[in-house]
């Protein structure tokens, strides 16, 4: 069995949790092979047959023993870091793809030859988590945020959830979400963007407390809150719970990424550490702020409402006064 320090790790958690933040990061100091949303059924970052050799058909697909025999060999070739050029190139020729292949397959090469540990950050496989921990021996970090801060940033993209891509899958309602079921069913009836984002953080949520709490492999769930309170400190413990040794060098980038400093400019030019994120990826900004940040994006109204709809679940991550 692989040791701390020497399995590949999974960083997911609910869109708009943080996660590409949190992938980031942990990609700074120089010890990971970073790999972005290859379970995402949207091109790019997903449906790139180099990095992940399987077909992915739905929003979140979920993945156990009882479906794995699709993803299982593919998603131990990428943990490998093995990358298929012939399968990349009959998908995806335009010139960004070229610049895609090209940077994958080298930082694969790479991380195969200096022995580095592959990083997969995806928000999409945050439902499939016990799976990576049991079956790949994965290190999974959730990312959590606030329901309301989750609210407000979807509500300045103007982001919306289709349950279709859920209710879809039998095996996931038969598992995990079959207490949501008809809420998903009504939403699509009458589509609500307030309780379409509630409802998917509170099935996300439910399925991580069940996972933190339960028998399975351990999982890490750490509050986007807590990072961003003290994300040198909180930073530094999260690389040391995970093997990894925090360098100087990333030091500097994580106080970069959260003091909103940060620009092309400066000695660690972020226009390339973002390179191959999906477009609504990290970006550096003042971390501290951004935590309350919802309380002017969304109305009185719209915050009491997010609360009432995702209570019963987020009182397992979060207390009264994180709502004041």
């Amino acid at each position: 069995m692989q040791q701390n320090g020497e399995r590949p790790i999974l960083v997911t958690g609910i869109p708009r949790s943080g996660t590409s933040w949190v992938g980031k990061m942990l990609d700074a100091g120089g010890r990971v092979v970073y790999i972005n949303e290859p379970l995402n059924d949207q091109h790019p970052p997903g449906r790139s047959p180099g990095v992940l050799r399987a077909a992915v058909h739905h929003r979140f697909p979920y993945i156990s023993e009882a479906n794995e025999a699709h993803f299982l060999e593919p998603f131990r070739d990428t943990l490998r870091l093995r990358y298929h050029h012939r399968a990349e190139l009959r998908e995806n020729r335009t010139p960004r793809d070229l610049m895609r292949m090209a940077k994958y397959s080298s930082s694969f090469a790479r991380g195969r030859v200096r022995g580095r540990r592959p990083l997969v950050d995806d928000p999409f496989a945050v439902f499939s988590t016990g799976w990576f921990a049991r079956r790949l021996g994965c290190e999974a970090v959730v990312v959590t945020r606030h329901p309301a801060a989750v609210a407000a940033s979807r509500k300045e993209l103007g982001w919306r959830t289709d349950f279709r891509h859920l209710l879809r899958q039998p095996l996931l309602l038969e598992e995990w979400l079959h207490p949501f079921e008809s809420e998903m069913r009504e939403i699509v009836r009458s589509p609500d963007p307030i309780a379409e984002g509630s409802l998917l953080w509170r099935m996300v949520h439910h399925v991580v407390a069940e996972l933190r709490d339960g028998p399975g492999p351990p999982i890490r769930v750490v509050r986007n809150e807590d990072l961003s309170f003290d994300p040198v400190a909180a930073y530094a413990d999260l690389y040391a719970s995970l093997g990894l040794p925090l360098t100087e060098g990333a030091r500097t980038i994580i106080e970069r990424s959260s003091s909103g400093s940060a620009n092309g400019n400066s000695s660690h030019s972020w226009s390339l550490s973002t390179q191959g994120l999906s477009k609504s990826g990290f970006r550096p900004l003042d971390s501290r702020a951004n935590t309350v940040k919802w309380k002017k994006v969304l109305t009185p109204e719209e915050s009491s409402r997010v609360r009432a709809l995702t209570e019963d679940v987020a009182q397992r991550f979060y207390a009264d006064a994180d709502w004041g």
